[in-house]
C-alpha cells in the first residue's frame, strides 16, 4: 500500500482543501466521482453502504406558540400562519418532485391533559416549495398550539 502525504490538496482551478489531521480533508465540497447526485457511504459493519444524499434531512423547522414563529431551521424560507391550528411552511430551495417525506411532532403540555396531534394536511396539495400542517386537540377540533412543533423532510431536492 502506498502513502501520500501533503499539507494542502489542490485542484485544477487552483482552490485548496486542507489536510485537517490525521485522515481527515477539509472541504466545502463534496462530489461522487461518476455522478454528482450519488455518493456512497460504506456503513459502520463495512458490507452494507448508502447513498449520502438519500439519507440527509432537506428540510426542517421548528415554531413556537400559536403564530407558528420560527424558532429556527433549514432550508425554510417562511411559516405562514394559515387559520386556527393551521400551517404553511414554505422552502427556501424546492424539492424536485411533490413525492418526499414529512415527519412531524410537537409539544403542547401547558394546557395539561389535552391531547394534540400535529400533522400534514390532507386537503392541502402537497408542492414542491412547501406543505400544509395542522394542529388538532381533543376530537381532532382545529386549534392552535401553545408550545412548539417541529416537522422535516426527507426526499430529493431540485
Amino acid at each position: 500500500m502506498s502513502t501520500i502525504k501533503v499539507d494542502t490538496l489542490q485542484t485544477r482551478s487552483g482552490s485548496t482543501a486542507a489536510v485537517t489531521g490525521a485522515g481527515f480533508v477539509a472541504t466545502d465540497q463534496i462530489r461522487g466521482n461518476t455522478s454528482a447526485g450519488s455518493t456512497t457511504v460504506v456503513a459502520e459493519g463495512g458490507t452494507n453502504t448508502t447513498n449520502l444524499q438519500q439519507g440527509l434531512t432537506k428540510h426542517w423547522v421548528r415554531c413556537s406558540g400559536s403564530s407558528f414563529t420560527v424558532a429556527d431551521s433549514f432550508n425554510t424560507a417562511s411559516v405562514t400562519d394559515a387559520g386556527t391550528g393551521l400551517s404553511a411552511p414554505a422552502l427556501t430551495t424546492s424539492m424536485g418532485n411533490t413525492n418526499y417525506a414529512i415527519t412531524t411532532g410537537c409539544d403542547d403540555k401547558q394546557d395539561g391533559a389535552d391531547i394534540f396531534v400535529y400533522n400534514v394536511r390532507d386537503d392541502v396539495a402537497q408542492a414542491t416549495g412547501g406543505y400544509g400542517m395542522s394542529g388538532k386537540k381533543e376530537a381532532y377540533a382545529a386549534a392552535d398550539l401553545n408550545q412548539n412543533a417541529v416537522s422535516t423532510i426527507l426526499g430529493d431536492l431540485a
